[in-house]
C-alpha cells in the first residue's frame, strides 16, 4: 500500500496493479545462508550476515519449504528470511514476525527500512523476523522477464490506469500480454501463492525459532495474512497485532455466485478511503500557510479547486512525462506517509502547477537495481480474490467509482483488470470462517482517514475475528507503524509483554499533525496524581496516560473527526 515516497503502496511504480497494497520500500540483496528440512520436515535455518547494504547488523537465512502443503513430498521452494537481533539480549523474550504488506511486499526490504520504527521496547526485547513471501522478491519467485531491465522496460509502457477507449484496449491487451508470459514460465508456482500457503509457511518459520506460539505484526495486506494465520492456527496465536486493515470477507468475497458485482478494491471501499484522505490532505494544505504546504492557495475550498484546475489541465496537455493518470495515481501514493508524503505531494502538484516536471528518480539509473517484481502482487491477488473475467467490465466499474471517488476511483478500478485474463487460481484458498477463537485476542489498528484500507475495514476486521480490539488512530495515512503514534505504540508495547488490550473504545492521535514539523511536548499529569510515568519497568510494559494522547489544539483547529464518527469522503 510509497525520500521522494510514493506508495501505491508500490513506490514509484508505473504500473497501477504493481502491487496495489505493497510496500515496496527499496533496494536488498539476496539472503546469505541456506537451510533445509530437518528429519521431521520441520524447517532449519542457518543464519549468516545479510550481504545487502541496506541490511548491516541483520541476518539472513534461506527456509526449504513444501510448494503444495498438501504433498511435502514433492517440490520444495526457497524462502528469503532476515532478522534482527533483539538489541537488549539480556531482556529478550521472543521472536516477533513482521509482514510489510502487498501482496508482493518482501520482507528483507520492508524490515531494515521500517526497522527503526518500531517501539524501542519491542526492538530491544523480540528478535524481530520477516521473509520475502513465496512467490516474491529473494525466494522462489514469480518471474515472467528475463531481466530486471525487460521487465522495467514493458512496465514503462504501461499507464497507471488507462484513459479513453484507444489506453484501455492498449491495456487490457498489455495484461493479456503478462499473463501469457508468466504462464509460460511456472505455472504451478502460479498455483501456490496464495495467502493460505504463506500461512502454513509462517508457522513452521515459527517452529524454526522454537515458538510455541506466534508473535506478530501485520501491517496492509499483512493484515489478511495475520488473519488467515489466525483462522488455520488458532490454538498457535500468541500476541497478534494487524494494523491497516483488509476486510476478510470483501477479499475473498464469499458467499457470492457466479461473476463478482465488483472488483477487489471497490469491495473494500479503497476508493472511497483514498478520496476521503485526498480531501483531508487539500484542506489541511489550504489552512496551511504556504510556508508549510507549497500548494495551498489560501483556504480549504479555493485548495480544492487549485487541484481539480490542475487535473484538468494535465488531462489536456501533459507537463513532460507527467499525465493526468501519473500524477492522480502519484498522488494517491503519497498519501500513504504523511510525514514526508504530504510534503512532498504538495511540491510535486505546486511544480506541476507552474509548469515544471519534478525530477524522477527512477529514470537516473540505466537499469533498476532489483527486479521490479510488479506481477508478483498481482499473481497472488488475481490467483485468489475475486474480480470480473470480462475486459469490457470495467470502463462500467470506473464510471461507478468515479462518481463515488472522483479521479482516484479510476486507479483503484483499473488496478484490478489484469486479473480478467490471469490464467491461475489458487489450489486451496482460505475463504473462511474468520471468527474461529484464538489462543489470544488479536489487537486491530486502523487510522480513520486510510487511503488503501479505510477505517471501515477495521472496524469489519475486529468484528470478524472471533476475539479482537479495535484501537483507533485519529489520523492519516495507511498504518500506524509508517504514521508515528506514540499513543499507539505504548498500547502495541503492553499488550506485546503482558497480553493486555486496549480499553474498548480507545483511541490514539498521530504524533505530529499534518503540515506540522513539531508540535508542543506534552505536559505529563504531575506525580502527586498517582499516574504512571514513562519508565518502563524491568520486564515489564509501559503504563498509559489518560487521556490517550491528542493534539494541542493550538495546533490545528477542527482537525480530528467528531468521537464515534465514520469519515464519509466527499465526491472529488
Amino acid at each position: 500500500m510509497p525520500r521522494t515516497v510514493v506508495r501505491m503502496p508500490l513506490r514509484g511504480a508505473a504500473s497501477a496493479a504493481a502491487g496495489a497494497l505493497v510496500m515496496l520500500l527499496g533496494a536488498a540483496a539476496g539472503p546469505a545462508s541456506a537451510g533445509g528440512p530437518g528429519g521431521d520436515g520441520a524447517v532449519v535455518l542457518r543464519w549468516k550476515p545479510c550481504a545487502g547494504a541496506t541490511q548491516a547488523d541483520f541476518e539472513c537465512a534461506v527456509a526449504n519449504v513444501p510448494l503444495d502443503h498438501a504433498r511435502p513430498e514433492r517440490r520444495t521452494i526457497e524462502l528469503a528470511v532476515i532478522r534482527h537481533r533483539a538489541a537488549a539480549p539480556a531482556e529478550r523474550v521472543g521472536t516477533l514476525f513482521f509482514n510489510p504488506g502487498g501482496p508482493g511486499g518482501p520482507g528483507t526490504v520492508g524490515l531494515p527500512e521500517l526497522y527503526e520504527k518500531f517501539p524501542r521496547a519491542l526492538r530491544d526485547r523480540y528478535d524481530i523476523v520477516s521473509w520475502d513471501p513465496r512467490g516474491v522478491g529473494e525466494s522462489t519467485a514469480v518471474r515472467c522477464f528475463d531481466s530486471a531491465a525487460q521487465a522495467a522496460a514493458w512496465q514503462a509502457e504501461v499507464p497507471p490506469f488507462p484513459v479513453g477507449e484507444r489506453e484501455q484496449r492498449a491495456f487490457t491487451a498489455s495484461y493479456a500480454d503478462l499473463a501469457r508470459r508468466c504462464e509460460r514460465r511456472d505455472p504451478e508456482l502460479l498455483r501456490h501463492i496464495s495467502t493460505a500457503d504463506t500461512a502454513r509457511d509462517l508457522d513452521l518459520l515459527r517452529r524454526a525459532t522454537g515458538e510455541e506460539r506466534l508473535d506478530y505484526w501485520g501491517i496492509s495486506y499483512g493484515t489478511l495474512l495475520g488473519a488467515t494465520y489466525a483462522n488455520l492456527f488458532p490454538e498457535r496465536v500468541g500476541r497478534l497485532v494487524v494494523d491497516g486493515n483488509v476486510d476478510p470477507q470483501a477479499w475473498v468475497n464469499r458467499g457470492a455466485t457466479g461473476e463478482p458485482a465488483l472488483n477487489t478494491f471497490l469491495r473494500l471501499g479503497s476508493h472511497l478511503g483514498s478520496a476521503g484522505t485526498l480531501e483531508q490532505f487539500l484542506d489541511h494544505c489550504g489552512r496551511a500557510p504556504v510556508t508549510g504546504c507549497v500548494f495551498s492557495a489560501g483556504s480549504p475550498a479555493a485548495t480544492r479547486a487549485k487541484y481539480r484546475s490542475l487535473l484538468r489541465r494535465l488531462a489536456k496537455r501533459p507537463v513532460g512525462e507527467w499525465t493526468y493518470a501519473r500524477t492522480v495515481s502519484e498522488v494517491r501514493g503519497g498519501l500513504y506517509t504523511v510525514h514526508p508524503g504530504w510534503a512532498g505531494i504538495a511540491d510535486t502538484l505546486q511544480g506541476l502547477w507552474d509548469g515544471r516536471a519534478p525530477v524522477d528518480p527512477g529514470t537516473v539509473a540505466a537499469e533498476p537495481a532489483r527486479y521490479p517484481g510488479f506481477e508478483q502482487s498481482i499473481a497472488v491477488l488475481c490467483a485468489e480474490s475475486p474480480n470480473p473475467s470480462s475486459p469490457e467490465r470495467y470502463p462500467g466499474l470506473e464510471r461507478r467509482a468515479v462518481a463515488e471517488a472522483g479521479a482516484m476511483g479510476s486507479w483503484w478500478v483499473w488496478a484490478n483488470e489484469p486479473c480478467a485474463a490471469w490464467p491461475a487460481r489458487a489450489a486451496r484458498p482460505y475463504t473462511g470462517p474468520w471468527n474461529r477463537t484464538t489462543a489470544h485476542p488479536v489487537l486491530v489498528v486502523n487510522t480513520t482517514y486510510d487511503p488503501s484500507t479505510p477505517y471501515a475495514s477495521g472496524r469489519a476486521m475486529a468484528a470478524e475475528l472471533g476475539s479482537a480490539r479495535l484501537l483507533t488512530l485519529d489520523g492519516y495515512g495507511h498504518t500506524a507503524l509508517d504514521n508515528p503514534s506514540a499513543c499507539v505504540a505504548r498500547h502495541v508495547v503492553r499488550y506485546f509483554l503482558t497480553g493486555a488490550l486496549p480499553p474498548v473504545g480507545a483511541r490514539c492521535a498521530q504524533d505530529l499533525p499534518p503540515f506540522v514539523e513539531r508540535a508542543p511536548e506534552p505536559t505529563p499529569p504531575p506525580a502527586s496524581a498517582g499516574t504512571p510515568t514513562r519508565a518502563l519497568p524491568p520486564g515489564g510494559a509501559p503504563e498509559l496516560w489518560a487521556p490517550y494522547g491528542v493534539w494541542p489544539p493550538e495546533v490545528v483547529s477542527g482537525l480530528l473527526p467528531a468521537r464515534g464518527a465514520v469519515p464519509k469522503p466527499g465526491r472529488r
